[in-house]
């Protein structure tokens, strides 16, 4: 039992930076508490991408309906 919860907090220990850095598209093994993320340019950065992707499928789904119209 007593290895059981060693291994529990050196888990921890080693996870939860890990899970920070992950959540915040940083590499694994920087420093999760130095660097402070620019919320609204990833926002921003997210929506064009999105945008983007939903032009493509709006390409794509109109695709057959403008090949038969010409």
């Amino acid at each position: 039992m007593k290895k059981f919860f060693i291994g529990l907090i050196v888990g921890l220990i080693v996870a939860f930076p890990l899970g920070i850095n992950f959540g915040k598209d940083v590499p694994l093994l920087s420093n999760p508490f130095a660097a402070k993320p620019d919320i609204t340019e990833r926002v921003k950065e997210r929506t064009g991408e999105m945008l983007q992707d939903t032009k493509e499928a709006i390409h794509d789904a109109t695709k057959p309906v403008q090949e038969k119209m010409k």
